[in-house]
């Protein structure tokens, strides 16, 4: 698994987890892609948050 500062990344075991799982109707199928997708989209929100406080990068 991947790591970051000593832990085990959670969407990682997330996203295995969903590849796993067989959906049993296209209902189940939209709903663990949505899943997906809103896990991946608080991901990029959170990697936008890191600010460079170094004000002679432009």
């Amino acid at each position: 698994m991947s790591k970051t500062n000593g832990r085990v990344d959670q969407t990682l075991i997330n996203e295995v987890h969903d590849l796993e799982t067989t959906p049993v109707n296209s209902h189940q199928a939209q709903q663990l892609n949505q899943d997906r997708n809103d896990r991946r989209h608080i991901t990029s929100e959170n990697r936008d948050k890191n600010t460079d406080m170094d004000p002679s990068h432009k």
